[in-house]
């Protein structure tokens, strides 16, 4: 399965690029956690056989998240997260849920492990692996759609076994299978790759960019308040009391005081 800082780099790029006027701290932090959920699942597999990359990796759960979120949102009558966290609120969801499957489980589909998309209905490990390139001799080639009758179909999707022939090694499960291995040899890998470094790396410098210009807006914005109220301040030390006519001030006047 992908390093989690490279979940987490994926869904700060997402957080960056979808988010628009929701972008802050406590809304990349959503996404980003979103992203990191699926691998969860390792954990998971201490109990449960061959839950890694399938138990929160399957469609599913982020399928049931999208359908309860477009009623909520789209079909409902008043929306209850709109009610409570407002538009805002609901931009966040949806990067968060675009997060978990981009982010969170493409890495591993197109990985080395590969995913159970349809656990527990259909146990199976899929992977996508192909390619598009330009060859001076061969042209444009392309293994992702094949038209074929044996073709691969739509994605070139490679079969790897099942839960029980599959085992996925981790750092919470260093042998994939359920029960403790406490004296088992344990690897956290934070990068694997050089692009993986580069994606990592990419999304810290945009993160950072990010909310140094986020921070130049805010400080604009309040110093522009700032400048107006001093300028209504200054207009009403202009109002000069020879220019208010005595016969203007009526007790009975509801304009009087306003």
């Amino acid at each position: 399965m992908a390093p989690p800082p490279v979940n987490a780099a994926f869904g700060a790029l997402l957080a960056a690029a979808l988010l628009g006027t929701a972008f802050d701290r406590r809304a990349v932090a959503v996404v980003v956690a979103a992203a990191m959920l699926p691998d969860l699942d390792a954990v998971a597999s201490l109990a449960v056989p061959g839950a890694t990359n399938a138990l929160l990796h399957a469609v599913w759960l982020p399928l049931a998240v999208g359908v309860v979120l477009r009623w909520d949102t789209r079909v409902r009558d008043a929306s209850r997260l709109r009610e409570r966290f407002g538009r805002r609120g609901v931009r966040v969801a949806w990067v968060a849920l675009a997060a978990f499957l981009v982010a969170g489980v493409g890495p591993d589909l197109f990985g080395r492990e590969g995913v159970n998309l349809l656990y527990p209905l259909h146990d199976t490990y899929y992977l996508v692996d192909g390619a598009f390139l330009f060859s001076t001799e061969d042209g444009v080639v392309q293994t992702f759609v094949s038209g074929g009758a044996g073709g691969p179909g739509i994605l070139p999707l490679e079969t790897l076994g099942t839960t029980d022939s599959h085992a996925i090694p981790t750092f919470a499960n260093p042998d994939g299978r359920p029960g403790l291995s406490l004296g088992a040899e344990r690897e956290l890998a934070l990068v694997r790759t050089g692009w993986q470094l580069v994606v990592v790396a990419s999304a810290v410098a945009l993160l950072a960019a990010r909310f140094r210009w986020e921070g130049k807006e805010r400080a604009a914005g309040g110093s522009t308040d700032a400048a107006d109220g001093a300028d209504d301040i200054d207009d009403i030390d202009d109002i000069d009391a020879d220019d208010i006519d005595a016969d203007d001030i009526d007790s009975g006047d509801p304009e009087v005081g306003r």
